[in-house]
């Protein structure tokens, strides 16, 4: 289904909404909608544009959406009419959170359903797109994101006459690679991370102390109720991976505490801050996939918490620095975000 074309400043937008098997073995059986917003520069609608197809990183998050014709999105656009998909579960494409994951009763029936949302299925749905918007025989790019990356690679795999050219920024499976050794990795340019953080801003080695003495003294819940643990502050490192990450932290340290009834407490505007830096219970498959993107014929058994524990810079302790865990996923979130909890998923809970 193909929408009327609306415009911002230097852009025309259509929206696309495409029914699709959710499972391609069988296509006769349950439909989901994946939506895709086509994008190009004012002026040149009907001009007769090469297609990039954008994956974005996650797995789990929806595509951008443009605002003006600004970034990366008006660098594309000069060469091609651009593609923003909705993964399967993600933005219009027919969701995937805890709402939608509560109808089901039993554990296997959500992992099931689950495996429906993996790397294969996303490519499977390009292909379909493809087909509907260029016909059988028609090319186009493609531009993955993080793990949109590991789309890309998935794509030239099985797909390879469907491409023009490819184009990966910062994601590459790891093919022969256990997750154990790319989480040894990942905590090795962690701790790096962390001695470049405290390089810039000394000050925070106290602040975080406070905030984790004050959090291991004292029961502590974000706006949504769920509980502020030490462990889960650590997890503020996911940032670190931004070009501002280490600011959005610093910025929250330096605010952490005001004066209350009985002394100084962790303020309501950090509160929010932390909340809204940790999107997982927003966007469940992030939590649910994240790690199974690294295995290769193998489970992982939990190898981010497994790794760690090697790591002796992250243990907690108040006569050294705390240090930041990255873009990781523990057991323990799916007991402390109350979204990933058994009590909203109908089972044992999502990640047992």
């Amino acid at each position: 289904m193909k929408t009327a074309t609306r415009h911002l400043p230097g852009l025309a937008l259509t929206d696309h909404t495409f029914t699709l098997p959710l499972d391609y073995a069988r296509l006769d059986g349950e439909q989901i909608e994946v939506f895709a917003r086509e994008v190009v520069a004012t002026g040149r609608e009907e001009a007769q544009l090469p297609w990039l197809v954008f994956f974005q990183g996650g797995p789990g998050f929806a595509s951008p959406r443009p605002m003006d014709n600004s970034g990366w999105v008006k660098r594309a656009l000069q060469d091609y009419r651009v593609l923003l998909l909705d993964q399967r579960g993600t933005g219009r494409s027919t969701p995937l959170t805890f709402q939608t994951l509560a109808s089901f009763t039993t554990a296997q029936a959500m992992a099931d359903y689950l495996k429906c949302f993996r790397v294969d299925a996303i490519v499977q749905d390009a292909e379909w797109i493809r087909r509907e918007l260029l016909g059988e025989s028609g090319t186009w790019s493609v531009l993955g994101q993080s793990f949109g990356g590991f789309c890309a690679i998935h794509y030239l795999s099985v797909a390879p006459a469907s491409l023009k050219e490819a184009i990966i920024t910062g994601g590459l499976p790891p093919l022969e690679r256990s997750a154990d050794e790319v989480y040894r990795s990942i905590y090795q340019r962690v701790i790096e991370k962390n001695q470049l953080y405290y390089e810039r801003y000394p000050e925070d080695v106290e602040h975080a102390q406070a905030v984790v003495s004050y959090l291991s003294h004292h029961d502590v819940y974000l706006p949504t109720g769920d509980r502020l643990s030490p462990q889960r502050f650590q997890h503020l490192g996911m940032g670190f991976g931004a070009n501002d990450g280490f600011e959005q932290v610093h910025y929250l340290l330096e605010d952490a505490f005001v004066p209350g009834k009985d002394g100084p407490e962790l303020s309501y505007t950090f509160l929010r801050g932390v909340e809204n830096s940790q999107s997982f219970d927003t966007n469940p498959l992030y939590a649910i996939l994240h790690e199974a993107i690294y295995c290769q014929q193998a489970a992982s058994r939990w190898s981010a918490d497994r790794v760690r524990a090697k790591y002796a810079e992250f243990e907690l302790s108040p006569d050294k620095p705390v240090y930041f865990t990255g873009e990781m996923v523990y057991p323990w979130m799916f007991d402390e975000y109350q979204c990933l909890r058994s009590e909203h998923s109908g089972h044992e809970g999502l990640g047992h």
